[in-house]
């Protein structure tokens, strides 16, 4: 290996151990809130979810809990929903405040809340929730309300946001499932002398918030409805109403054996008593900074891992590297050794009949001014001899200086499409900068999608510069007509996409489903603002620059193509170079899915080592598209355009396949919405991702054919 790449791959190495180390580093919010004693804190209530279902619902919209009651804790009315910003509302948030009273200081041994009366439909949904393992989400000072956990040697302690809403169990006697309400819920604030002048002025600030349930029946209970004893053990509430034997006997009479479950709602109720319980410990142990730690304890485990998939693709994109080396360093010598080619870097091609009986026409042009320019005398030409020749054949490459710049089918297709990719590049490399440096962080709940889409919208000025300048190079007149392709053709595939699904959700009544007022404001951002920025990029890309200079010119016929081998073709060549790039990422994807679909207790914070494995998962890809495009040109291919972008793009299949089997091995996702949601949003993200990483490829094509043709004049 050459001591410059040596030198090369050394620095990087020292980059990717000096950016891993910000896998731990957060900004946890821009100010610090801090309570005194008797201070009233506020507990508000969002969703339940399950790692099990694709479902989510909002607390409050339970029919087994207790609702709001209007009456104002910590300044607010319970049941006043929280303002959300756009990527709370897409990942199914519905934050309101409740009538749980929290007081700086203050515990409370027990404290009644309701007795609330559910029906028959109402114990059957229950049921179904613990079945699923449904966990409630509630917040206190922005933290989620944990569920602690010990390591087995007891030498460390972890957090699972949430907890669970109720358990099963089976019966001693009859060997029956049944199942029980967690009723009575335990909540442990955490807290420390707040930094700076508040703690001076006896300010606490909220380092944990642990949530413990238990379920107690609602027999011994005291004249305010709490249980006479709590910690003692109790019989679980059980959610169950005996059956209407007097219907079921008059619906069955020929029958001995009546059921012992009854969905029919005839009225009867089962009463629920809710009661909780809070208690303030001081912990100096944990930094108001470093509260968010605890959530994050499972990652930490396994940075050998992370460090394993780093090495992985270092070592892949290493040996992509060393190929590339040799294809440049064996078109150079194409181009300026003894491989037919002049003192100057003029390419002399001998008139001949290719196989296929077609002439390779001759052509006499000087490259462009500018990067591309070549030195030598132009005089030259003239003094060349009509009969000079070199006794080497010229084949492979260099015979398509006449074809390789013709515009592609459906070159109409391709400018919108690869301007909407440079969008989702934008936008990738602005959430992977803002992710590392800490401003995208679990604190600021929802900002990944709301900063994502803000990115992408204001990125449409660069999607439509790109796009309209594409356009005009193919030789485009209608440049209106593609301003409205690239600002509507990929964001609409997905908006619609999105409310299909969306329809199967609101039969579900889940909070997954977005609100009509969030579609008509997605609707509003697409038209309102994305669209006049493309256009103010397209009109600049269109009217106030030049089409893109291409070093040779295009014959007025097109050159016959020979057979081509199979692995060149599109399908195939697409399959074979995509796996590479899947290869280099496959790793660090594991934790992705774990964290998204699989273990949605925790959270993915790892951005530090994920940017270094994406870096080297786009340089990856443009190896291979440059690998992939020597060959298609040697092959006598000049069809690289579209090429190009199913090559760059060719991984997203592998990761598609990657995410069935992680469905099919890892997952227990139940019902037909559930992994129709799974399917379809992986489908999605998979077409955002080959659509980046196609843009990546046909850009990195683009500039190494310029580059090989720009190196040569035809004779």
């Amino acid at each position: 290996m050459p001591s410059g790449l040596q030198t090369r791959l050394c620095r990087l190495f020292a980059l990717c151990a000096s950016i891993s180390l910000i896998n731990a580093f957060y900004i946890p919010g821009f100010s610090i809130k801090s309570y005194v004693d008797n201070e009233a804190i506020p507990l508000q209530v969002n969703k339940v979810y399950s790692d099990r279902s694709q479902l989510q619902y909002a607390y409050y919209d339970l029919p087994f809990v207790c609702p709001p009651t209007g009456k104002k804790h910590a300044g607010h009315p319970s049941g006043r929903s929280i303002s959300l910003n756009l990527g709370e509302v897409l990942r199914g948030d519905r934050i309101m405040t409740s009538d749980y009273d929290l007081v700086m200081g203050q515990d409370q041994e027990c404290q009644y809340l309701c007795s609330h009366k559910t029906d028959r439909p109402g114990v059957k949904r229950a049921r179904g929730l613990i079945e699923e393992g449904y966990v409630a989400e509630w917040i206190v000072d922005n933290l989620p309300g944990a569920t602690s956990f010990v390591t087995v040697d007891r030498t460390h302690k972890y957090y699972a946001a949430g907890f669970k809403i109720g358990y099963k169990d089976f019966s001693p006697v009859t060997g029956k499932q049944k199942y029980f309400i967690n009723n009575h819920i335990t909540l442990v604030v955490r807290y420390r002398k707040a930094p700076g002048r508040a703690g001076n002025k006896g300010g606490k600030v909220i380092v944990g918030f642990e949530v413990y349930t238990k379920s107690i029946e609602v027999a011994h209970r005291d004249s305010t409805g709490c249980p006479q004893e709590i910690r003692s053990d109790n019989a679980g509430m059980e959610m169950y109403i005996a059956p209407n034997r007097t219907r079921l006997a008059s619906q069955y009479p020929s029958s001995s054996y009546l059921p012992e479950e009854d969905d029919v709602d005839d009225g009867s109720t089962l009463e629920i008593p809710y009661t909780y319980s809070v208690y303030f410990r001081e912990d100096e142990t944990i930094d108001w900074s470093r509260r968010w730690d605890m959530y994050f304890n499972n990652q930490e485990e396994s940075n050998v891992i992370h460090w394993l998939a780093i090495i992985n693709s270092l070592v892949i994109c290493s040996l992509l590297t060393v190929i590339v080396i040799m294809v440049i360093n064996r078109t150079y010598r194409q181009v300026h050794g003894k491989d037919g080619a002049g003192d100057d870097g003029k390419l002399l091609l001998k008139r001949r009949k290719p196989n296929n009986g077609v002439k390779s026409p001759r052509l006499r042009e000087k490259a462009p001014a500018g990067l591309l320019e070549q030195s030598g005398d132009a005089g030259r030409d003239d003094d060349l001899s009509s009969d000079e020749e070199y006794v080497e054949d010229i084949s492979g490459w260099k015979l398509l200086h006449g074809d390789v710049f013709r515009a592609p089918a459906y070159a109409g297709y391709l400018a919108p499409l690869i301007g909407s990719g440079t969008q989702l590049v934008f936008m990738a490399t602005g959430l992977l900068i803002l992710s590392c440096f800490g401003i995208l962080n679990p604190s600021f709940r929802g900002g990944f999608v709301s900063v994502g889409m803000g990115l992408f919208v204001f990125a449409g000025v660069i999607s439509g510069y790109f796009s309209s300048r594409l356009y005009k190079t193919f030789g485009g007149m209608q440049w209106r007509k593609n301003t409205l392709m690239t600002a509507l053709l990929f964001p609409g595939l997905l908006f619609t996409t999105i409310f299909i699904l969306n329809l199967f959700v609101w039969a579900q009544a889940s909070s997954t489903a977005l609100p009509f007022g969030t579609l008509i404001g997605l609707i509003a951002l697409l038209l309102l603002i994305q669209l006049p920025l493309v256009y103010i990029g397209s009109w600049y890309g269109f009217h106030q620059s030049q089409p893109y200079e291409h070093p040779t010119k295009t014959n007025a016929v097109a050159r016959q193509m020979p057979e081509q081998a199979w692995y060149t073709q599109n399908i195939y060549a697409a399959l074979i170079a995509g796996f590479v790039p899947f290869a280099v990422v496959f790793i660090e994807l594991l934790f992705v899915f774990r964290s998204l679909w699989q273990d949605k207790s925790g959270y993915y914070y790892v951005f530090g080592f994920l940017s270094i494995v994406s870096l080297v998962g786009i340089l990856t890809v443009v190896e291979v598209t440059i690998v992939a495009t020597y060959i298609m040109l040697c092959q006598e291919n000049y069809n690289w355009w579209w090429q190009s972008v199913f090559i760059g793009g060719g991984s997203s299949f592998w990761i598609f396949l990657y995410c069935i089997v992680f469905y099919y091995t890892k997952l227990n996702i139940h019902g037909f919405i559930s992994g129709l949601l799974f399917f379809s949003y992986s489908l999605l993200a998979c077409t955002v991702y080959g659509l980046l990483t196609g843009t990546v490829g046909f850009l990195t094509a683009y500039a190494f054919v310029r580059r090989i043709y720009g190196a040569i004049k035809a004779d």
